[in-house]
């Protein structure tokens, strides 16, 4: 028998007066109406793109860059390549800023943030002024300023200032430095280095065990470093020590062969450093003022010596209020390197969202790979973020 209008109705009004028949209601249709407005803007693309002659394809990618790029430490690029390798340049280049930034920064930041509540007026006070100078001046500026700094100051490369006797040069053109040339029987060595620090994760993780049951402590650290120090050292020694280096050396007017630093890379990574590091400092400040006083007061009560009270006592506590706004700012950090195209750092901005989207004219394609890599980038950092919170979090008995 075929349902009446009015039972219908009064399915649909009951359906509706359910808490959570409604929000499911809610969600779908939502949906519809976003995925509706996805598809309208993609359609308009479409009719737009047509109109001027374009088409959406990422074919381009296939055809040659046809312009340098002067810092590619991992892969090697000439101008004939594709844009699809000068794409991968650029995004090898901000990954490398954003690892050793993000590296640097929390180092400096965690030191700030502890001299900040130091007992000493004087560095105390030194460590207030360089956070309030540093902070509230744009990170733009500390990046172009820096930048200008080592092109200015630092000697030209007939005049480079020698460090080590001849290992290290430092000038305006960059840090020079040797490069390791890998031979035959290099991965054996590099294998037995990762068996040693597999097995130094699951000596540390049986410690922790032993210490929870019985109390008894193990020295985890020299223990393990003996473990990766050795082993590794008796591998390289029984391959017949498979490295040697390419020393930079100075041809005409710049050098040839190591490895080179260059300015706006130095300038790029120190400035983002050390400007991010002053935000982490006050949550690291903040983060220790919220560990209660009495926690220090029961430390010193057992005879822990400072530094022992701050390393096993303190910052554990503080991890995790520090957590949470540190992954923010490494974030921010990720992101703020984007500013790099302005002293000619070729990250992934300046090459597939700069100079590769000139040439092609393919703007729509360039950006999205440009947005998708960047959100792919910062969605991995805030998981890590959030499992290493889970794992610091409270348990409850």
């Amino acid at each position: 028998m075929t349902p009446t209008r009015s039972e219908t109705d009064n399915l649909l009004l009951r359906l509706w007066r359910n808490q959570e028949s409604r929000a499911v209601i809610i969600q779908i249709v939502t949906m519809a109406i976003l995925f509706a407005f996805i598809a309208l803007i993609a359609r308009n693309i479409v009719i737009n793109l047509a109109a001027v002659g374009k088409e959406f394809s990422f074919n381009f990618l296939m055809w040659p860059a046809a312009y340098d790029i002067t810092f590619s430490p991992f892969i090697e690029y000439t101008n004939q390549s594709t844009h699809l390798r000068a794409a991968t340049v650029g995004a090898l280049n901000t990954l490398l800023v954003a690892f050793f930034g993000i590296i640097l920064a929390s180092i400096l930041g965690f030191t700030l943030g502890i001299l900040r509540l130091s007992s000493n007026w004087l560095v105390n006070r030194i460590a207030y002024v360089f956070l309030e100078f540093m902070r509230n001046v744009p990170v733009l500026i500390h990046i172009l300023a820096l930048y200008s700094l080592i092109v200015v100051l630092l000697p030209p490369a007939k005049k480079a200032i020698n460090i080590g006797d001849g290992t290290f040069f430092l000038s305006n053109r960059g840090f020079y430095v040797p490069s390791p040339v890998f031979e035959s029987g290099a991965g054996i060595v590099g294998v037995v280095l990762i068996i040693a620090i597999v097995c130094v994760i699951g000596f540390k993780r049986w410690a922790k065990k032993v210490q929870n049951e019985t109390g008894k402590i193990y020295p985890v650290f020299w223990i393990s470093t003996a473990v990766i120090v050795g082993t590794t050292g008796i591998a390289f020694l029984a391959t017949g020590m498979p490295l040697s280096w390419d020393m930079p050396v100075l041809k005409g007017f710049n050098f040839k062969g190591g490895m080179a630093l260059k300015p706006e890379f130095l300038a790029l990574w120190l400035a983002l450093s050390y400007y991010t590091a002053c935000f982490i400092a006050e949550i690291v400040r903040a983060g220790i003022l919220a560990v209660s006083h009495g926690q220090t007061e029961a430390a010193r009560a057992m005879g822990l010596r400072p530094n022992r009270t701050l390393q096993l006592i303190v910052i554990p506590q503080a991890l995790r209020v520090i957590v949470p706004p540190l992954c923010s700012q490494y974030l921010n950090l990720t992101k703020n390197s984007s500013l790099a195209i302005a002293i000619g750092y070729m990250d992934i901005t300046a090459t597939l969202g700069g100079i590769s989207l000139m040439q092609t004219g393919r703007e729509m394609e360039t950006m999205m790979i440009v947005m998708g890599f960047y959100l792919v980038i910062s969605l991995t950092i805030s998981a890590f973020m959030n499992w290493f919170n889970q794992r610091i979090k409270l348990t409850e008995r």
